[in-house]
């Protein structure tokens, strides 16, 4: 009996790892990967991770980890301009704007049927 509750006990932890390797909240793999060393020939080492905006003060922007406020220094650029969804700094290579959600891009979506010609006014659909 005490053999199988050690089993039972060891392959439950090995079967816990596995399931951890596996997290659905987890961000995907290549947000997850650093940038490398300065002057390997990547083309963006800074990654737009949040915004903040509070109640009183200025809005700061997490860039690389750093905070930064406007007019403050990340790497060697400066930011110049911050919105709720995009940061531009301006440095030696000229401005380069970062996004929160670089990969995404928006598109409108119209209904069909949402614009009728016709009937117009409130209830035009009511018996």
């Amino acid at each position: 009996m005490r053999y199988l509750l050690l089993i039972l006990t060891l392959w439950s932890a090995g079967h816990h790892a596995a399931w951890a390797d596996s997290d659905p909240t987890r961000p995907p793999a290549t947000w997850l990967m650093q940038p490398g060393g300065e002057g390997d020939g990547s083309a963006d080492p800074f990654r737009l991770q949040s915004v903040l905006w509070p109640q009183q003060g200025k809005p700061v922007a997490i860039i690389g980890g750093q905070v930064v406020q406007i007019g403050g220094k990340v790497g060697g650029s400066t930011l110049v301009k911050l919105s709720e969804h995009d940061a531009v700094l301006r440095g030696a290579d000229g401005i380069t704007r970062l996004y929160l959600t670089p990969d995404v891009e928006k598109q409108m979506i119209v209904a069909p049927g949402l614009y009728r010609k016709g009937k117009s006014g409130q209830g035009k659909d009511l018996p």
